[in-house]
């Protein structure tokens, strides 16, 4: 279901217009009631007068995570902190955090651009959703929340964590939207496997699943393991918590909602644009936002874009899943080495399941090594050492095939690895540097 026609399927030169105009104003409204921006734009040779159509972005300043710890708590605020509606922080475990205020219009802005992705992804007005992403200074619950009032779902405001409760309700209530991180969602399909319940008696028809990276191969497992459609939703709170980009139910990549949430794509090294469908860092400049504007936001997610108008009918622009951050590679040997990419290789290997943990540590001789502990489904376990050594060399060769270095596999039983229900924790860095 298409929530917004206007600016979901708007034509390609009048969203190009709109969000010329609208960078416009925002670049106007920054420079008079931001300090911040008013002196990094003066400083950077153009002036107002420069910025004419949304090509003339790339004259505008950079913002980073680094300045918003910088000018903790209310610095980059464009208003005044007493004006604003809520304020919300991201997790983060060294420094400030991160905080982010939203304005009256900007908690509106939030809803409208949840309530498109729900209805990108399936969903309808009157069907229940099932809202598992936390609640509070997180902005993954209250921003599905958002969205299903605006789009006319009722709501389980369940929250995270609760697994059993959650099943039972599921069970109860009959929800057909699911909303929560993947890895949640793969530990409550367990749960309930373990339950008795088999994917026709699970009422749960869509997923909208985010918050963390995932990979297709995962996606398809959820599909499977929860017979149902399981769709990937972008969104984080510096620019405005789920909902600025959502798969629709083609799932050819994400919709990012371009009317409000511009995006480029740049190479992260040398900060020019890539080309359409390269692999590069993803900024975003929020067109329309007034408690925190940000312009040129480098989220430091790697993706690529398409610009072609999407089968469903949308014009919005199409990102992929997040194929990594610029800030969680692990360098291995001088290799960089992403989590999505080892997920990917144990999919491949029918023996493992979708639950690892990835430990990485410094020999005595300053070697570093990689061990990826994995578990592999309870029917493969055999009394056998040869049987337990050729799936340990299967998952193995899989691993180092696709990221290139040299790996020590552990295997383990199923449930052994620790569980989150909510971000998953996939690796541990023992290495001092």
């Amino acid at each position: 279901m298409i929530f917004n026609e206007k600016f979901e399927t708007m034509k390609l030169e009048d969203l190009k217009n709109l969000q010329s105009e609208r960078l416009r104003a925002l670049a106007k409204y920054v420079y008079e009631r931001s300090p911040v921006y008013k002196k990094r734009i003066d400083e950077s040779g153009y002036c107002l007068s420069d910025i004419k159509t949304i090509d003339d972005i790339t004259k505008l300043p950079f913002t980073t995570k680094d300045d918003m710890r910088d000018y903790y708590p209310f610095g980059l605020f464009s208003m005044d902190s007493s004006k604003v509606a809520e304020f919300h922080v991201s997790s983060g475990t060294t420094g400030n955090p991160v905080v982010s205020g939203y304005s009256k219009d900007d908690v509106d802005l939030w809803g409208e651009a949840a309530a498109r992705s729900i209805g990108a992804a399936g969903g309808k007005a009157g069907d229940i959703i099932q809202v598992a992403y936390g609640y509070g200074l997180f902005t993954g619950g209250l921003g599905l929340h958002y969205g299903a009032l605006k789009f006319g779902c009722p709501i389980m405001p369940m929250s995270s964590g609760q697994t059993k409760r959650q099943i039972k309700l599921m069970s109860d209530f009959k929800p057909r939207i699911l909303a929560c991180t993947p890895s949640f969602a793969m530990y409550m399909g367990e749960e309930a496997h373990s339950l008795g319940f088999k994917p026709e008696n699970i009422s749960w028809e869509i997923g909208i699943f985010g918050a963390e990276p995932w990979t297709t191969a995962m996606q398809n497992e959820i599909d499977r393991s929860l017979g149902m459609l399981a769709t990937d939703i972008y969104g984080l709170s510096e620019i405005t918590g789920p909902g600025v980009a959502q798969e629709c139910h083609l799932r050819q990549g994400l919709h990012i909602w371009s009317d409000v949430f511009y995006p480029e794509i740049i190479d992260p090294k040398t900060d020019l644009p890539v080309k359409e469908g390269e692999l590069g860092e993803l900024v975003i400049t929020t067109l329309t936002r007034t408690g925190m504007p940000l312009l040129r936001y480098r989220t430091r997610d790697l993706v690529s874009i398409n610009n072609e108008v999407c089968a469903c009918g949308r014009t919005a622009p199409r990102i992929s899943k997040i194929q990594g951050r610029t800030d969680d590679m692990i360098v291995i040997r001088g290799i960089n080495v992403f989590p999505t990419q080892i997920e990917y290789a144990l999919l491949q290997v029918e023996e493992s399941l979708p639950n690892y943990q990835i430990i990485v540590d410094r020999a005595d001789k300053g070697l570093d090594t990689i061990e990826v502990q994995v578990e592999i489904d309870q029917k493969f376990f055999s009394d056998e050492i040869k049987g337990i050594e050729a799936v340990k060399q299967k998952i193995k060769k899989s691993i180092e095939q696709t990221i290139l270095v040299g790996v020590n596999v552990k295997l383990v039983e199923p449930k052994t690895i620790a569980r989150s229900e909510g971000k998953a924790k996939r690796v541990i860095d023992n290495r001092k540097i």
